[in-house]
């Protein structure tokens, strides 16, 4: 977990009491079809379920999985943060088909966007002309 993903963000609701929320946005730094790890400064703990917005930033839209249920599995703290380990429950179940669609579809595009990335910054490659 060297760096967070690109591009990509988790929106979630903090109750404080029963009248007082906060919406809170959060860098993801692991996202795959069972899950994702999210850091923050709130406190969670294993046990607690958690309702994610994904959003994805695009040049002329955003690609968006919404109200993604969770269940927090893992809590590791790092300074004044915390990564959290979430499962994402009950899309297993298989219940809702176009949820998983826009997470299958958030998880292509970080693909490409992570394979362009390394391509760009494995090194530069030795000008063509003085190899030949």
């Amino acid at each position: 977990m060297n760096e967070a993903l690109p591009d990509l963000v988790a929106r979630f609701t903090v109750r404080h009491s029963l009248f007082r929320k906060e919406r809170v946005e959060a860098a993801l730094f692991e996202l795959d079809s069972y899950g994702c790890v999210i850091k923050t400064d709130k406190m969670f703990k294993p046990g607690d379920t958690v309702l994610l917005d994904l959003i994805m930033d695009m040049p002329f839209d955003k690609i968006r999985a919404e109200n993604v249920p969770g269940l927090v599995t893992e809590r590791r703290k790092h300074c004044s943060n915390f990564f959290y380990s979430i499962d994402f429950a009950d899309l297993k179940a298989g219940t809702d088909t176009t949820l998983e669609e826009k997470l299958r579809r958030i998880r292509e595009v970080l693909s490409k966007k992570q394979s362009l990335k390394s391509r760009r910054s494995s090194g530069s490659m030795p000008n063509m002309r003085h190899m030949a």
